[in-house]
């Protein structure tokens, strides 16, 4: 599968979002010519959803302005926090050929009013009115008594040749712009949408409840550290404020954290969380529960908010580092309970929340005290992660050559290297990938082992191949990820095709990814990878049985022999411990002089 049918698939579930009476969004699948204007819709949809946390279609499509008229404004969007103004060209093409291959054409640019409509002209150069979208955002901008502080963007959701971009200010007037190609859809905006990381939260406000204690709801603390004095505050909350906090930001919010969202599977923790608010009406949550650890750079608390027995908390660049399955299980709870359209069940149930501020605020650090501060979050973490024990496999999830080699597997080959559990869960819930397109972690490490040692690819348990020593002796670096993917390709099709029709042992299978590696070629194409994989495998295969007859001669192999006694006493060998022969110490050699 492409990216390009992933986007598809994400453009036509917000299809599938529009209210049933909305047809622009809704044509008959046979009906191609109105499916591609449905999906143009939706690719705006996209850019707003991603780029500034839209996550409900009608609070999308207000900001929708593409039609006749349009002065080749296709949306709009106004961001008062940091008075910016955005105008937005967009050109969705209908095959991957020309998503990936087509550039927008100067008249296009052209056509772009953006310097009329800016300056309040409510009419084209022909004297014909612009359409009534572009009337509303007129009418709104007109409404705004700092206008002249705010500033405009043009961003172009296209394709633009090179030459094209140094007369962008002769085309569009003088206007910043901001140009998302396929490539930075693909990497900015796609992949961020499937693994639920889209929008990173600058600035959280949470709301408490200080009716019951007004002295005492929050406890404040100021610990020294290696890295500077830090502030805690601690206090509980309501769990709905943490659950749309969740249902919002998803996993943007959990970069810190060890683990993604791992599914309310049937005995699960998760499981467990989910009951103690969907069948208790009581707050039993707050004793049951060890809490959320959260990380901002500053934050601020006022009781001074213009509400009875009401209080803030306003986070800057907040992180979940502790309690993400707690989180994330109540943002799930949440997003049934709208569309019930009842929060009821989250009355009166609150969650120890704790805040660890750095106490940043604007300040530049230096390379040394940015050092600090991630030693500091990485020692926070693994000392919070106590209520379901970090596997080794998670304490590597955020290693620097793990976030290269998921940026590079995906960009090269559109898969999805989960480097976290449960990293793409929200993805696959909304059908935007399937499970297949998912490369799991500890086989693509024992893939990688298998390159230099079957042996050890097949006898190590995963807490020692995800050790820190050999985790970093395997990847020492994200350079030979094309290899890598190659040998994951090898083991894929063996395990799917080829195993099922038994023409290889289970056991033998990374023996057969070590000798298909040693015939890789570092200049095959991206696209021939399905297909050498293939033809390399079937080449190795056909060559099987005649290797396990000549290893099975040798001497040395002898104590994998079973031995049986005929009538007349003679020892004959009659099969071969093949389950210890493959992860014995002589297998490296006889793969290797055999195939040579």
């Amino acid at each position: 599968m492409s990216k390009y049918q992933d986007l598809v698939r994400v453009l036509d579930s917000l299809c599938s979002e529009a209210p049933l009476n909305n047809l622009l969004y809704h044509p008959h699948q046979s009906d191609m010519p109105n499916v591609e204007r449905a999906r143009s819709h939706a690719y705006i949809h996209l850019f707003l959803k991603s780029k500034f946390g839209l996550l409900g279609f009608d609070e999308r499509e207000r900001f929708i302005t593409d039609g006749p008229a349009d002065g080749g404004i296709d949306a709009y969007y106004i961001d008062a926090d940091h008075r910016r103004v955005y105008l937005i060209q967009s050109k969705y093409r209908n095959s991957d050929s020309n998503y990936e291959g087509k550039y927008i054409s100067y008249t296009d640019l052209l056509s772009m009013d953006v310097d009329r409509i800016t300056r309040g002209e409510k009419e084209n150069e022909q004297g014909e009115p612009y359409n009534p979208a572009i009337q509303t955002m007129l009418g709104e901008l007109s409404h705004i008594a700092d206008l002249g502080r705010y500033k405009y963007i043009v961003i172009l959701l296209a394709n633009l040749q090179d030459k094209a971009k140094d007369k962008l200010n002769r085309l569009i007037g003088q206007f910043d712009t901001e140009v998302y190609d396929y490539e930075r859809v693909y990497e900015q905006i796609l992949f961020p949408i499937v693994s639920g990381s889209f929008y990173d939260p600058k600035e959280l406000k949470i709301v408490l409840n200080i009716s019951k204690d007004s002295a005492g709801h929050r406890i404040q603390y100021y610990p020294e550290t290696e890295y500077g004095e830090c502030t805690v505050n601690a206090c509980f909350v309501p769990t709905s404020e943490i659950a749309k906090t969740l249902f919002k930001y998803k996993n943007a919010i959990l970069k810190f954290n060890p683990r993604s969202y791992l599914e309310l599977n049937r005995g699960s923790v998760n499981e467990e969380i989910a009951k103690s608010i969907t069948e208790k009406e009581t707050n039993e949550f707050a004793l049951f529960n060890n809490g959320i650890t959260m990380l901002s750079d500053e934050t601020e608390y006022s009781d001074r908010v213009g509400r009875k027995n009401t209080a803030e908390l306003h986070l800057s660049n907040p992180q979940i580092i502790n309690g993400g399955q707690t989180a994330f299980t109540l943002s799930r709870i949440y997003e049934n309970a709208i569309i019930r359209g009842d929060l009821s069940i989250f009355d009166g149930k609150e969650v120890l929340l704790k805040v660890i501020s750095f106490n940043d605020g604007e300040q530049i650090l230096t390379e040394d005290q940015m050092a600090k501060k991630l030693r500091l979050i990485e020692q926070i973490s693994v000392a919070t992660n106590q209520q379901s024990p970090v596997s080794e496999a998670d304490r590597r999830a955020n290693d620097k050559v793990q976030v290269e080699l998921q940026q590079k597997i995906f960009y090269d080959f559109g898969l999805y290297y989960e480097r976290k559990r449960g990293e793409f869960s929200d993805g696959l819930q909304k059908g935007y990938i399937a499970r297949n397109q998912i490369i799991d972690r500890e086989e693509f490490l024992r893939c990688r082992q298998a390159i230099d040692n079957p042996i050890l690819a097949r006898r190590m348990g995963t807490r020692d191949l995800f050790s820190k020593d050999r985790f970093e002796t395997l990847f020492a670096s994200s350079n030979d990820y094309k290899k890598y993917i190659f040998a994951y390709t090898v083991f894929s099709k063996l395990n799917r095709d080829l195993l099922a029709k038994e023409d290889v042992k289970q056991y033998a299978k990374y023996a057969v990814v070590y000798v298909c590696c040693k015939r890789y070629n570092e200049e095959i194409a991206i696209g021939s990878f399905d297909s050498e994989a293939k033809d390399c495998l079937s080449s190795v295969l056909s060559k099987w049985a005649d290797f396990e007859k000549y290893a099975m001669s040798l001497s040395e192999n002898q104590s994998f022999y079973f031995m049986e006694k005929n009538s007349e006493g003679d020892v004959k060998q009659v099969d071969a411990n093949w389950q210890g022969y493959y992860k014995g110490r002589t297998l490296l050699g006889n793969l290797d002089s055999f195939f040579e």
